[in-house]
């Protein structure tokens, strides 16, 4: 039988009782539920309070326990929507009485507030410039972040499962106010290139001055004179400075997952993940056989073809059970059944479906339809 789950927000169930029955009307029998998460701006259709809720900062959304956080880091608790300091309690709650396994959705490295508070755990990019939504993962006070969250969650919830999002390093794009960075045409090499982090901590490890300048040189003749900077990193690096790179990122995130698991007990960890090295982002990019996870969550959301494509590499080079993560919001709703579907058919074990609170009346009747269709 397949695992069908969805995503959700604690600001679409607490505060309205009937929050975790409609949910469970999906026919999924699980949630991933936030409970460390960025800025967000989102829709709240059904909620007898609010409208639009505007997450300003990332935030736990956990009992914060003050004594916990021994670190230079701690996450701040949430302003917005409604009152509560356990949140993520609630919710769990909530969903748990209407019969739904409920996961605990942690977004661990992408925290702009964090980032301007502690400018010096940031990614670093090679001209100097520091990225203040994305936390350096190699930077020790932030792999403490990192773990204590985790460890906190566990400790106060028994929950069965760890979604994790940003268990690595966030790069150059990035949603940001008023995004003015589209129109340097910058390739997605160069987009690769800029994303590198030769911070204080990752300089111990690779050869910064080289790489820094070899960046800088293919950036700048692509920004200024239209040559393209490569087809890859290897392309662009060449295979000794992109395999130090890959192996430090490597190193790193798989560490860091271990670590996760060690502190998690028998609880399952889902790891967002891309087999590709070369990538930043939500997703990590990482060699699939190198960590040891529960299982990986691959992002489906792109057109069907490629997404089937990338779910049966994957599957072709680890044993590790695959989650496809579709998305309910995109453009054809009602092809969400055939989608699921074939990426069952690919090698998915389980699917989670984004997302259960930001989802028209059209797009939960498709969410409905892929589950009831798809055994």
């Amino acid at each position: 039988m397949v695992r069908h789950g969805a995503f959700a927000y604690t600001w679409d169930l607490v505060g309205d009782p009937a929050g975790a029955e409609r949910i469970a009307s999906l026919g999924v029998d699980t949630v991933t539920l936030q409970a460390a998460y960025h800025s967000v701006r989102a829709t709240t259709a059904w909620h007898p309070r609010h409208r639009v809720v505007h997450a300003e900062h990332a935030a736990a959304y956990f009992r914060l326990r003050p004594e916990r956080w021994s670190g230079r880091l701690r996450p701040p608790a949430p302003t917005w929507a409604v009152e509560d300091e356990d949140r993520f309690g609630t919710a769990y709650n909530a969903l748990t009485a209407a019969g739904l396994r409920t996961e605990a959705w942690m977004v661990l490295t992408h925290s702009s507030i964090l980032g301007r508070s502690a400018p010096d755990l940031t990614v670093r990019n090679a001209y100097g410039e520091r990225f203040a939504h994305a936390l350096c993962p190699a930077q020790p006070d932030v792999r403490e972040y990192a773990l204590t969250l985790v460890r906190e969650v566990c400790d106060q919830y028994d929950v069965p499962a760890l979604m994790l999002e940003a268990c690595g390093w966030l790069g150059f794009d990035h949603l940001s106010a008023h995004e003015k960075t589209s129109g340097a045409d910058l390739s997605p090499c160069a987009r690769d290139l800029l994303s590198i982090c030769v911070c204080s901590v990752c300089a111990d490890v690779l050869p910064v001055d080289e790489l820094s300048a070899r960046i800088r040189m293919l950036l700048d003749r692509e920004l200024q004179h239209g040559v393209l900077a490569g087809d890859n990193l290897i392309d662009a690096l060449g295979p000794q400075l992109a395999r130090a790179v890959a192996n430090h990122r490597t190193a790193v995130i798989s560490g860091l997952v271990d670590d996760i698991a060690a502190l998690a007990g028998d609880r399952d960890i889902l790891l967002m993940a891309t087999d590709d090295p070369q990538v930043t982002g939500p997703d990590v990019g990482l060699d699939l056989a190198a960590a040891s996870p529960t299982a990986y969550t691959l992002k489906c959301w792109d057109e069907p073809e490629p997404a089937i494509g990338r779910l049966k590499a994957a599957a072709a080079r680890t044993d590790v059970p695959l989650v496809a993560n579709v998305n309910a919001l995109g453009e054809r709703p009602g092809d969400l059944p055939s989608l699921v579907g074939r990426l069952v058919s690919a090698g998915a074990e389980q699917v989670r479906y984004y997302h259960a609170g930001l989802a028209s009346p059209a797009r939960q009747a498709a969410i409905r339809a892929a589950v009831q269709e798809v055994k």
